[in-house]
């Protein structure tokens, strides 16, 4: 098994993409919004891996709006947390939650690591799965209704970073020097494909920017943006380096769990305070 990221690091591709490539590539694979796929390689997917949190913006800002509609409407923060997170769910096509359902089957099998990606591979899921999307769904719920509780403006805002971040979690994992655990699939399209430096200036765009969106609620909320962004990461950070020591590599799986793992930890950060 590799003990890090850089044993065989795969190059970012030479080729460039235009914007409007990746720009497809990112909506045509992490959500079911109508993009045409223009292209399906790895120039394609470093362009389109870097805007991933563009992505998350508007799978965020479509789930804060029925949420939103039924607090002012009379509905309770419950409610509308319930179908905030029913919406990204939607969106996807539930493959995230998939992903993670999988990935925590994997983990959980004890096998070596062709095994346990072809438990991944099965259709099925297994009890770790389950548990595993339990956990993360009550949890979400439970944190966005307490940022909803505190005000429609707070939960939207909490809907919109949890999906932002999500998917800038995906980006991160797309990163030059992380492998593909299979020689097919979406993992092997996107390991390794965003240079270090545009992974690092995107993570540090987003996280400049969600503190902004929070300062007209006052620097306690524009703190709490940051370190709910930082967190997530870090906790996606974690799970990447368990799987790629645990499956020799990442899979589509493996960033579907770890989009679920960052919305939930910046979820539960912004339900605090």
């Amino acid at each position: 098994m590799r003990d890090s990221f850089d044993d065989t690091p795969p190059a970012p591709p030479s080729e460039r993409a235009s914007f409007g490539d990746g720009l497809r590539f990112a909506f045509g694979t992490l959500t079911v919004l109508p993009a045409r796929i223009t292209r399906w390689d790895r120039p394609a997917a470093r362009t389109g891996m870097a805007c991933a949190p563009l992505a998350g913006l508007v799978v965020g800002l479509l789930a804060a709006v029925p949420g939103v509609l039924l607090l002012l409407l009379g509905g309770g923060p419950l409610l509308a947390a319930a179908v905030t997170v029913a919406v990204p769910a939607a969106l996807t096509r539930g493959l995230h939650l998939d992903g993670l359902a999988d990935t925590a089957d994997g983990l959980g099998s004890a096998k070596p690591a062709e095994e346990a990606l072809r438990i991944m591979k099965q259709s099925d899921i297994g009890p770790f799965g389950v548990v595993a999307l339990l956990l993360m769904l009550f949890i979400q719920v439970a944190a966005l209704s307490e940022a909803y509780a505190d005000g429609w403006v707070r939960g939207a805002l909490a809907a919109v970073l949890a999906a932002v971040t999500a998917r800038l979690a995906m980006t991160l994992a797309s990163r030059e020097g992380v492998p593909a655990a299979r020689p097919e699939g979406l993992g092997a399209t996107v390991a390794g494909v965003v240079p270090r430096r545009a992974a690092v200036a995107v993570a540090a765009l987003t996280l400049l920017a969600a503190t902004a969106a929070a300062l007209p609620l006052g620097l306690p909320a524009a703190a709490r943006h940051a370190v709910a962004v930082a967190a997530a990461l870090l906790a996606a950070h974690l799970l990447l380096r368990r799987c790629v020591r645990r499956f020799d590599g990442v899979t589509g799986d493996v960033f579907g769990a770890l989009s679920e793992v960052a919305a939930t930890t910046t979820l539960v950060i912004m339900a605090l305070g």
